[in-house]
């Protein structure tokens, strides 16, 4: 009688050949998931500049007389009566805020004669107009956004921060077209 071997299970060079095609597979994949999440990163980034712009205007035509907040957290502060501020606590926990792997911030220039707005942040502490920045954590990721009282965020390969004027054009980048 001859006994035959067994065919059940997986030979060495069988396993070695799948490891192999799923590092392949991995290595063509991998890139373009990392550019989706640096697409989705952006998306969140110019959704949150939208909000950000939307609170500011919430802000002046209903608590500051026209006026806008100087910063994140004032625009996070509910007005009385309210539980709720002109921006989630998720973007106005603090005046440099990490969120979806940007750093935003913004900064209204104030001005002297501004009246105490209904949150009661003082006499001349509003501004006239603001801007806004997002700024990657990533080094890898080169989309930089800011937008002003114009309500155009406008995009560029290094930051905008500097050299945004808080109304009207920036002297850099380029206008997002929705």
């Amino acid at each position: 009688m001859k006994s035959r071997r067994s065919a059940v299970g997986f030979a060495l060079i069988d396993l070695l050949f799948v490891c192999g095609i799923i590092s392949i597979v991995s290595g063509i994949a991998l890139p373009r998931l990392m550019m989706v999440r640096g697409n989705a990163q952006a998306a969140s980034a110019m959704g949150s500049l939208r909000v950000i712009g939307s609170g500011q205007v919430t802000f002046a035509i209903t608590c500051a007389n026209g006026f806008y907040a100087p910063s994140l957290t004032t625009l996070a502060t509910p007005p009385p009566g309210s539980t709720d501020g002109f921006i989630k606590s998720d973007l106005g926990a603090a005046d440099l805020q990490l969120k979806s792997g940007y750093q935003f911030q913004i900064n209204a220039t104030a001005y002297p004669l501004s009246p105490n707005p209904c949150n009661n942040l003082g006499n001349g502490k509003t501004g006239l107009a603001f801007k806004s920045a997002a700024d990657p954590v990533d080094v890898n990721n080169t989309r930089f956004f800011a937008a002003n009282a114009g309500n155009v965020i406008w995009e560029d390969t290094a930051s905008l921060w500097p050299g945004m004027p808080e109304t009207g054009d920036s002297p850099t980048g380029h206008p997002l077209k929705f």
